[in-house]
């Protein structure tokens, strides 16, 4: 099935309303009583990413542009899946590590942290079939990655007292104003190391896929 058939769009349109959806809906409705407001936490960037990927996607299929946007759609895709993989790690390690154990919509957390990925990753992989050439990826997403984590030790540390640790406070995530400089590091580091450890995962499944189509 083409990327300009029917259920294709309507698909597209789909992942691009609720990407929209929950964008207005967590820059009207979060707090903005820290520095930085929802823009703090990197699940709020991936939803982002998310939003300019799909419109990106559903622009192609209905003609309004020709650039494939394979780079934007592998970051969002890769970014996506780190989001989930964190997020769902720490709260089954204790919820407070991500939320400060307070209330949380259900909602919301199950698309940000499960349905929006999910669907950025069956676009990317079943219909745009972008991981072809994912070593385009590597330096942006890298970037991006190196660019928030500047954004809240440089900044939002700086500008905010949200979330006081054992160590420090400011930080967007309780559990990093528990870490140390050099255990920060490190933790910044495997990450970017699990992120291009999804960018190879991800190359062999978009291979995989591709071989099994040109013979099927």
């Amino acid at each position: 099935m083409g990327i300009h058939a029917k259920p294709v769009l309507i698909f597209r349109w789909i992942v691009l309303l609720l990407a929209a959806g929950y964008c207005v809906y967590q820059i009207a409705t979060s707090s903005y009583d820290h520095f930085g407001g929802p823009f703090r936490f990197l699940t709020i960037w991936a939803l982002l990413m998310s939003f300019y990927s799909a419109s990106r996607m559903l622009a192609l299929s209905e003609h309004r542009i020709t650039r494939p946007h394979q780079v934007t759609a592998i970051v969002a895709a890769v970014l996506n899946v780190m989001v989930v993989y964190l997020y769902w790690k720490l709260w089954l390690t204790d919820p407070a590590l991500v939320n400060n154990g307070g209330p949380v919509v259900w909602h919301q957390e199950y698309y940000l942290h499960g349905l929006g990925p999910a669907l950025q990753i069956i676009d990317a992989l079943f219909i745009g079939r972008i991981f072809a050439r994912t070593w385009r990826g590597v330096a942006p997403l890298l970037g991006l990655i190196a660019f928030y984590v500047a954004w809240s030790e440089l900044i939002v540390q700086r500008f905010s007292d949200s979330s006081p640790g054992t160590v420090t406070s400011g930080l967007p995530y309780p559990f990093l104003n528990s870490m140390v400089w050099d255990e920060r590091m490190g933790f910044y580091g495997l990450n970017m190391g699990v992120a291009l450890g999804l960018l190879v995962v991800f190359g062999l499944i978009g291979y995989i896929l591709r071989h099994n189509a040109r013979y099927a």
